[in-house]
Formats: structure tokens, sequence, C-alpha cells
């Protein structure tokens, strides 16, 4: 889409949330963004590539884990499926130049923690009590959340004005081999992981030439997907080459649809790496 990496513009309020595909036209809670070419746009380009200069060819990312659970009995993740997590992330993300270490697996026996809505208080609490290190740490929190939804996170900008709330918050049940039917491969954690690392939904801002999801490489796409269509195309003429971007981590079709992110999505994720979080 256009517009490539204009994060400058990007409101500092902006949180994404996932909800499960069977309504794809429910989008997730991103304000609008108004984007304008102008000088300051310009010398941004500018400080992101010197950012992406200073890099290496791959980054390497502390993952600090927190599962939830109502009762002291077995928790919904098991040891197996949080490293099968691990390898999910790790095979999603290596083209683009990310890997993922964990450093600590916690359960946390807390009620009302544990099916937890988005923005509520005890979404909140749990989070300041719980989030660990700095804002190159990835801190993913899964528990029996509410709302109908697969997972929420935060962005990259976020972090300066609220560091304890940073990280991702996904259902148990999509780990690798978890009770969530289609999305129970690992790929929602990848989905919010994309999120955490700066990207929005394919499907952001629709058929518009002047908005979108700030990649260009990622084709318009009107709606967000469901299931795993074939030679969905809902953005035509000539403004808007290709077909929608099903097999793209950042759209909402099923786990087994899922496949890629694209070179232009992680250029834009290493340079808010460099801008917003290795610095921090």
């Amino acid at each position: 889409m256009k517009f490539g990496l204009y994060t400058t513009i990007i409101s500092a309020l902006a949180l994404i949330c996932c909800s499960k595909p069977s309504e794809p036209e429910v989008v997730c809670g991103t304000r609008e963004l108004n984007i304008t070419k102008d000088a300051a746009v310009s010398q941004f380009f500018n400080l992101q590539n010197s950012f992406l200069s200073a890099l290496p060819s791959t980054v390497y990312i502390n993952v600090y884990i927190h599962v939830i659970k109502s009762t002291s009995g077995a928790a919904d993740v098991t040891t197996s499926q949080i490293n099968q997590q691990m390898d999910v992330l790790n095979a999603a993300f290596a083209a683009s130049g990310f890997q993922f270490t964990l450093l600590s697996s916690t359960e946390v026996v807390n009620p009302s923690w544990y099916t937890v809505a988005y923005g509520s208080s005890e979404e909140s609490l749990r989070k300041r009590a719980l989030r660990r290190r700095t804002a190159k740490d990835l801190n993913m929190y899964f528990a029996n959340i509410g709302g109908d939804l697969l997972g929420w996170a935060t962005l990259p900008n976020e972090y300066s004005s609220d560091p304890k709330n940073d990280g991702v918050v996904i259902l148990s049940q999509t780990v690798p081999g978890g009770s969530e039917t289609n999305f129970n491969r690992g790929d929602t954690a990848t989905h919010e992981v994309g999120h955490w690392l700066g990207l929005y939904h394919t499907f952001q801002g629709g058929c518009n030439e002047n908005g979108g999801d700030f990649v260009l490489d990622t084709p318009a796409e009107r709606t967000a997907a469901s299931g795993c269509p074939t030679g969905r195309n809902t953005c035509t003429g000539a403004a808007f080459p290709g077909n929608d971007p099903i097999n793209n981590y950042m759209d909402y079709t099923y786990d087994t649809c899922m496949s890629q992110f694209t070179p232009g999505q992680a250029t834009r994720m290493k340079s808010l790496w460099g801008s917003y979080r290795a610095g921090q």
C-alpha cells in the first residue's frame, strides 16, 4: 500500500485488538491515521535509513511468557506448547531478520486476570504486576481472554508513554495444538508480535491510494479476509494491482493460510525497532 513508513504520524493512543474472523467486517481498535506529505516525513525517512544501516542483519529479542490460570490446577498452555510456540515465531520471522529467545515462562494463578477484557483495569493491573525488563523485551500474556478476541498488542511508539502496558495478549487456546478451531497453530502470536513490531493489518484503510498499512508491497484490501479464499480481489483497477494478501500474517485468515511477511513489512519492522525499541 502507499506511503511506506510514515510512523511519526501514528497516534500514541493506538492499540491493536484482533477479533475472531468469523465476522471479518469487524475491524480492530486502531484509530484512523491522518497522513501528510511534508518536510517532516521526508526527514523521518532519512532517520529510518540511518537506523536500518546501524542494525544487525538479525535482531535477537528476549521473551518473557506469563501464563495466567484461574485455579492452581494444570495450565491451559503446557511447556511443550510454549516451546512449539517459540518455534512458530522463529520460523515466521526468520526471513524478516528477527529471532526470539525464551528467557522465562511463569504460571500465575489469578481468576480476575484469567478472563480479562481488552483495555480493562484488570489488564492494566496484570501487566503492571508481571511485565519484565525494557522496550526490547517481548512480554506475552496467555489467558482465556474475553470479548471473543484472539489477542491484542501494543505498538512500538506507545512504549515511552506507558512502558508497563507494553506487550501482547493472546488467547491460550491458539497455541500449537490448542482447542481454538482454525487458529491453533500458533499464528495468532505471530500476528500479534507483528503488531508489537509495528505492523498494521493489511486491510487498514481499505482501497485507499493515500493510506493503508504504510507498506508499499502489500496489495490493498477492502476488508479483512476469513477462511482461506482463493483469488480474492477486493480492490480493483490500475491503482490496486494484485489480489488480496490472504497469506499475509497480518490478515485475518486461518492459521493454515498464513505464511508470509513481505520485504516491505520486514523493512518497516526493522525501522521501527531502531526508532522505538533498540535504544530504550
